[in-house]
């Protein structure tokens, strides 16, 4: 059970407050400064409650100041909620300043407290979290530029530190998104070629005619347009490492060139007689099934089993488990501070949606998403609004495989969903302030608080 702690000197608050909250929480009560530091030390708990006219003088806020002042030193991530009477604002707005979470105005509505107390506890654990995850990430909780602690990762890395020091030809599989090209260059760097270049192609972005000038160059004259040489990819790896991506792309004639270079490593140009030698590593990558290509026509046999020495399958984003609430958490950092917000974490029930979308388009489209979300929250929570993820097809199927499926989702649950983005939407529109937002949606104060307990949201009132 949650523990909270309770600074109180006035007896009647106290039993109040001990039998209002003892059902929920573990409460412990302290009536002044000294006391309040001992059971703060011996418990740590993670919100607490203070009274700022504490003795010796219950009409001065200073000795309530200085208790704030210690538990913030000791534990500066604590959320600490003054309660305070109508006339002394000007003390609780000056805790506020000091580092307390939020302040209420006596006499206390247990019911309004609760939520206060709830919206606490629950930040509270999106930092601990949030906390959690940056020590993973300054730890080793990736290789070589990409994020990942999934067994699957951690395979792939185990794999490239295996190959990358070898001249092995290698073919990464893998989904649009999933970070084929990261792969790629993590090779290269970890490769004693690495003082060389690192030279990557999308072979499906480029027609044929101009992918085959644009890999092996041309001589002047060799084309109307060819007003001077140019060299190609192959020359620019010379040293290095070439990147084939979307190698199933390529054209049957640019096949059969590519095949020759990887068995005799010489090249022509376009228009060109002289053999060039050329020292490169070429990785190749593909999205597609290049077994069914083959068995199409669409692919060399030959040139598969060229390229393929080593095969790297990346799995899609979906199947990588807790790597995707790490990563969704690498991406808000980064751009919090690109974009200067002051974001504090997902709301749980965004980091539950983040865990059941299928991602599509895997660590590309998840980055979009928290990009997006950073730049358009309103507040320091990143909700499921906000991440704006689509409604999926029963189905994901990439490479031949079919994904996981959705689940159906009844009309009760349907319901339940509209009725908490609803009151979610409502109540950030008009800033946390219930009262506001019980008017838009036509119903009364008091049953919009019992939906906001039934469905446990972080909400607060903060109508003043």
């Amino acid at each position: 059970m949650k523990q909270i702690l309770v600074v109180e000197d006035d007896p009647d608050i106290q039993t109040q407050m001990k039998w209002g909250l003892s059902k929920e929480y573990n409460v412990f009560q302290a009536s002044d400064r000294p006391s309040a530091n001992r059971l703060f030390n011996k418990k740590k708990p993670l919100v607490v409650t203070l009274d700022l006219g504490l003795p010796p003088d219950e009409n001065d806020a200073n000795e309530g100041l200085s208790c704030l002042r210690d538990i913030l030193k000791k534990a500066p991530e604590t959320k600490v909620i003054i309660l305070t009477g109508n006339n002394d604002r000007e003390n609780a707005r000056k805790a506020i300043q000091m580092g307390a979470y939020d302040y209420y105005l006596k006499p206390v509505d247990m019911n309004e407290l609760k939520v206060i107390l709830k919206r606490a506890f629950y930040l509270s654990e999106i930092e601990s979290e949030n906390r959690k995850l940056h020590m993973i990430l300054h730890r080793e909780a990736g290789f070589a530029g990409m994020i990942g602690q999934s067994p699957e990762m951690l395979r792939v890395f185990e794999t490239i530190r295996k190959v990358a020091s070898t001249d092995a030809a290698i073919l990464i599989m893998g989904e649009s998104g999933t970070g084929k090209e990261l792969v790629a260059r993590a090779i290269h760097e970890k490769s004693t070629r690495n003082q060389g270049g690192f030279i990557p192609i999308n072979c499906g972005a480029i027609p044929g005619t101009l992918l085959e000038s644009e890999l092996f160059g041309y001589e002047k004259g060799a084309f109307t347009g060819a007003y001077a040489k140019q060299n190609g990819k192959f020359e620019y790896a010379d040293r290095g490492t070439l990147f084939l991506d979307e190698i199933g792309e390529m054209s049957p004639e640019l096949q059969a060139k590519l095949l020759r270079f990887l068995q005799e490593k010489k090249i022509q140009r376009l228009g060109g007689r002289k053999d060039i030698e050329i020292d490169t590593r070429v990785i190749t990558a593909t999205n597609i099934d290049l077994n069914r290509a083959m068995q199409e026509g669409r692919f060399r046999e030959d040139l598969f089993f060229r390229i393929s020495v080593i095969s790297i399958n990346i799995p899609p984003l979906r199947e990588r488990g807790f790597d995707i609430k790490l990563l969704a958490n690498t991406f808000l950092e980064r751009y919090k501070v690109m974009f200067k917000k002051k974001i504090k974490g997902f709301s749980r029930s965004a980091a539950d949606e983040l865990e059941r979308y299928l991602w599509p388009g895997n660590v590309r489209e998840l980055e979009n998403k928290v990009q997006k979300a950073v730049i358009t929250a309103d507040s320091n929570v990143i909700g499921p609004y906000d991440l704006g993820l689509d409604a999926q097809p029963e189905e994901v199927v990439r490479g031949g495989r079919p994904g996981k499926r959705c689940k159906e989702v009844t009309l009760k649950e349907a319901r339940k969903r509209l009725e908490i983005d609803l009151i979610a939407n409502a109540v950030e529109r008009h800033n946390g302030n219930i009262k506001r937002a019980s008017a838009e949606l036509g119903i009364s104060r008091p049953t919009l608080y019992d939906l906001i307990d039934k469905y446990k949201l972080p909400v607060k009132d903060n109508a003043k």
